[in-house]
């Protein structure tokens, strides 16, 4: 038994020494010069211009306008990744709450229509979302980058199957409590998903964050730069004898993954609750 439990510790030691070995050489080799980097690759060693780097990389406004910084950069980021996380449990809860509850005819056709759209890849319906988006000016805004890509059967699947669970006799209680549908949701279903609501965000704000396709697509005003693209933006810098910022490229990617890790820590309980129970 004690042999086994050592082994199963030497495994999940392995797993996180291999989930953490980028992580770290990518902060090490952030400490260096770009020109140091280019020329002896990926560094294991701490280097002397960390401060320096980091500090270049938050507040030098730089671009092909000379205005943006990656603090700006890091904001849009967490704009995107909140708002993408936050409308789409919106729109999965009441989408789920309807099909649940309100028994119309032709729900679970609804349902399904819904859920099929899952075959559908970001990147097969992108031209068509992108055209509706420029049609209505919401190109260079917070809401063209959010907006567009609410829609989300994963997160109406989730809460449907959650909203099934519950006893009907909630429901029965909240009616004859004089509850109606608004009063119902708000104060009785929003509190018994806080779990599921959790687990949501994260998954959310993650797909979210690492979004790189659409605000390619959706912005040209740097202003509304994303870290995606800041770190792509210092790595097509190549030319003539001009050398990359490989240093301020793993700056950004160390900053680029510090939110998610935080939103997961934070919610990590409420996730695997979400996910695996029933907080009812």
């Amino acid at each position: 038994m004690y042999r086994t439990k050592f082994f199963d510790h030497v495994i999940l030691l392995f797993g996180v020494v291999f989930m953490l070995a980028p992580v770290v050489v990518a902060l090490t080799t952030s400490s260096h010069a770009a020109a140091e980097i280019h020329m002896q690759g990926l560094m294991l060693g701490w280097g002397d211009d960390f401060t320096d780097t980091y500090a270049t990389v938050l507040t030098h406004k730089g671009g092909f306008t000379g205005q943006v910084t990656g603090a700006r950069m890091l904001l849009n980021s967490i704009i995107l990744g909140l708002g993408f996380a936050i409308g789409k449990i919106v729109l999965s809860m009441l989408a789920a709450y309807a099909i649940v509850y309100f028994r119309f005819r032709f729900a679970t056709l609804a349902f399904w229509m819904i859920f099929v759209t899952l075959l559908l890849p970001l990147e097969v319906r992108i031209v068509p979302t992108y055209e509706v988006a420029s049609q209505l000016g919401l190109l260079n805004s917070y809401t063209g980058l959010i907006l567009p890509l609410l829609a989300s059967a994963t997160g109406t699947f989730f809460f449907r199957q959650f909203f099934k669970s519950i006893p009907e006799e909630l429901l029965e209680a909240a009616r004859i409590d004089g509850a109606g549908p608004f009063k119902f949701f708000i104060d009785v279903l929003v509190p018994l998903s806080r779990t599921m609501i959790a687990a949501v965000f994260i998954i959310m704000f993650v797909y979210g964050w690492n979004q790189y396709l659409w605000p390619v697509l959706t912005t040209s005003d740097e202003s509304y730069f994303t870290l995606m693209r800041g770190i792509k933006q210092i790595l097509q810098v190549w030319v003539g004898s001009q050398i990359p910022d490989y240093n301020q490229a793993f700056a950004l990617a160390v900053l680029a993954m510090l939110p998610p890790v935080i939103i997961v820590v934070v919610f990590q309980r409420w996730f695997i609750k979400g996910l695996t129970e029933s907080d009812k």
